[in-house]
């Protein structure tokens, strides 16, 4: 457990720096200060640590041992780069409307989770590979949120990391895509 512990703040760290960098790069500067802070606090430190599994989120892990996942239910609530933050379940048409800037820092996000657990495989789809495959996200989106996310991902895919982060920072500087 002890050792889970280490490797899992490891993991955490290495993230947050990764998506700090990139935020930087594009004038984001409080997001990649304040980006996942809620993964230090107890709740989510030593439940990952338990179910820490080095390639990918312990959150699945959770939930495929107890039935859910607290890691989630904690993280979510208190992460607005996280579109189930701004989910209601009880609103009239449950869509997902995200505000930009928390779209820009979700790509970002998405890259360094993608960096973090492919290490030397990583590619630069791998994060529009994996947002492919996040129905649960993608299916509650708003189509506006959708296109944004995919224009962004996309964009990354066929053009590069710094041909993006430049983009993300015009669009951040000067509001998103019209």
């Amino acid at each position: 457990m002890l050792v889970n512990f280490f490797k899992h703040l490891s993991t955490v760290h290495n993230h947050r720096m990764i998506v700090m960098k990139m935020a930087f790069k594009c004038h984001m500067y409080y997001q990649g200060l304040t980006h996942d802070l809620s993964k230090y606090t107890p709740t989510e430190l030593f439940i990952s640590a338990k179910y820490f599994l080095g390639y990918r989120s312990p959150i699945g892990n959770e939930r495929k041992h107890i039935g859910y996942s607290r890691i989630y239910l904690h993280h979510k609530g208190r992460n607005k780069h996280h579109a189930e933050y701004w989910f209601d379940p009880y609103a009239k048409n449950r869509r997902i409307i995200m505000p930009d800037k928390y779209i820009l820092e979700s790509v970002l996000d998405r890259i360094a989770a993608a960096k973090n657990y492919l290490k030397d495989d990583y590619y630069d789809g791998a994060a529009y590979d994996y947002y492919l495959k996040d129905k649960q996200i993608t299916d509650y989106l708003h189509e506006e949120e959708k296109d944004k996310f995919s224009y962004l991902l996309i964009y990354l895919r066929d053009n590069g990391e710094e041909k993006l982060l430049k983009l993300i920072k015009n669009l951040y500087k000067e509001g998103f895509i019209k």
